[in-house]
């Protein structure tokens, strides 16, 4: 069945109990602005807004070490899941809605449910 995925963004990992402080360095650093400090509501996401290429960026409290990961978007997460481990990637665990998945290199990489509301460019179509 044919589907449809894209790059969505790049999230932080940050462990820290200080989730603004994490935040704020970051948004220093990217030259990016904070548009929601509480994103959800949980105290655990602080999301950026404008950042370049329309992709999401936000700063995530974790318990394991910190790290940059990314995360593809599609249209069925199911059909994703299984053409990326075609490719050689591992499934490490569901969380709530996505996927957290491994590459091939170690690498952890999330696959996501697709948001049509941005300016990103049109997504990969596959078969």
């Amino acid at each position: 069945m044919a589907h449809r995925s894209r790059l969505a963004g790049f999230i932080i990992d940050s462990r820290s109990d200080d989730l603004d402080a994490a935040a704020n360095f970051w948004s220093a650093a990217l030259g990016i602005a904070i548009a929601d400090p509480d994103s959800g509501g949980t105290g655990q996401y602080a999301e950026f807004g404008g950042a370049p290429g329309d992709l999401h960026v936000e700063v995530q409290k974790v318990e394991h070490p910190s790290r940059v990961h990314l995360d593809i978007e599609t249209d069925d997460i199911d059909a994703e899941v299984a053409r990326l481990e075609a490719l050689g990637a591992t499934r490490v665990a569901f969380v709530k809605r996505w996927w957290v998945m491994q590459a091939p290199d170690g690498q952890r990489f999330c696959v996501v449910r697709m948001r049509e509301d941005n300016a990103r460019a049109a997504p990969n179509a596959w078969t």
